[in-house]
């Protein structure tokens, strides 16, 4: 399938640079596959669209404070941001900028909190740094103390914002486990639950079961290739709990909610990993299931594990709206016309699109 089918145009006044007053105030414009019924709503009123005791999916990964500011010895300014542990918690890969400039001076600093030496790049554009920290025990410390939320380019922020303490609070989950803060991106669907309404559901007969997967940098990389069917995904790691790996396996008959693509992403890479090995089915409902993938779904992919989803309005030409084509109509090649059906109207009712934006139900 070519590209430019998942192309599309989205005046900037629509892209959202703040998230909504109150995470459940976003707006939910509701699809309904098979009756073909489209509602708008707001979030906080999901019940009314969905059946008794759902099971909601959801990834719980953390986002760490990962933009880091420093200047070389020559005084030009360097933006670095955190990817992920190198060979110890003090050396890291990162992306860094200007990266050639900073490549060849070898240091950058702040000189109040840290040196950092840069040791190599990849082919990836990722340059591995060692840290020399001079008060924090390690650069998760010094990330959460001087670091800022590593916001996607589409939402503008100063060096210096008066918005930083909100994206700190409100780029994240309320959900997000602290001891896994390895996203480079927030799980954005999930961005609309508060504590209230969560216990709400559950009052209500539905579950909720965790997942982690780690949001990769690669989330913002639009697809470069034109016919979708050649372009590789990032590997990400994901680790599925044991209670929602006994959820999930064997499939039961309740409808199962996916809160987010990072969440599809890890539930169908779990069920294409078990249709690869039947041997492994019986061994791993007592223990967590850890992977990588790479896993790319695309139409007319076929969906496993999953019945419904909650989703963010994705970028165009993205790996994420060829995922959410492929839900609308699975094992066709017809989800994309309905896509742009869908988007098309969403851009016409002014909803706000991207990470701090309204949401999607597709059931």
């Amino acid at each position: 399938m070519d590209l430019s089918l998942f192309d599309y145009t989205l005046p900037k006044s629509l892209i959202a640079q703040e998230p909504s007053k109150k995470r459940s105030d976003a707006r939910l414009l509701v699809y309904n596959r098979k009756n073909e019924t489209i509602n708008h709503a707001q979030f906080k009123d999901i019940d009314d669209f969905l059946p008794e005791n759902v099971q909601f999916f959801r990834n719980q990964v953390s986002v760490l404070k990962a933009r880091l500011f420093g200047q070389r010895k020559t005084g030009g300014s360097v933006e670095c941001l955190l990817l992920n542990p190198a060979e110890d918690s003090n050396t890291w890969w990162c992306l860094i900028k200007p990266g050639k400039k900073t490549f060849s001076a070898k240091y950058f600093f702040d000189e109040n909190h840290y040196e950092a030496e840069v040791l190599e790049t990849n082919t990836h554009g990722e340059y591995k740094v060692r840290f020399r920290l001079f008060h924090e025990k390690n650069v998760y410390n010094l990330a959460n103390a001087l670091g800022k939320m590593p916001l996607p380019p589409y939402i503008q922020r100063e060096k210096v914002d008066i918005r930083d303490n909100l994206d700190a609070e409100r780029y994240q989950t309320v959900y997000a486990n602290s001891n896994k803060p390895f996203a480079a991106a927030a799980p954005t669907a999930g961005l609309h639950f508060t504590n209230e309404l969560i216990q709400d559901l559950k009052a209500k007969g539905h579950d909720f079961f965790d997942l982690s997967l780690n949001v990769g940098i690669g989330t913002f990389q639009p697809i470069q290739v034109d016919a979708i069917e050649n372009h590789k995904i990032h590997t990400e790691s994901f680790e599925i709990h044991p209670d929602t790996v006994k959820a999930l396996y064997p499939k039961g008959t309740k409808l199962r909610v996916a809160v987010g693509t990072t969440s599809v992403r890890a539930i169908e890479s779990f069920y294409h990993q078990l249709l690869k090995n039947p041997e492994n089915k019986p061994h791993i409902t007592n223990k967590p299931y850890f992977a990588d993938t790479d896993l790319y779904l695309y139409p007319p992919a076929k969906f496993h594990g999953i019945d419904a989803m909650i989703t963010n309005f994705h970028l165009p030409r993205s790996s994420l709206l060829c995922l959410v084509s492929a839900f609308l109509s699975p094992d066709q090649k017809n989800g994309v016309d309905l896509l742009k059906k869908l988007y098309n109207l969403a851009i016409k009712n002014k909803y706000k699109f991207y990470s701090y934006g309204d949401a999607m139900l597709i059931l």
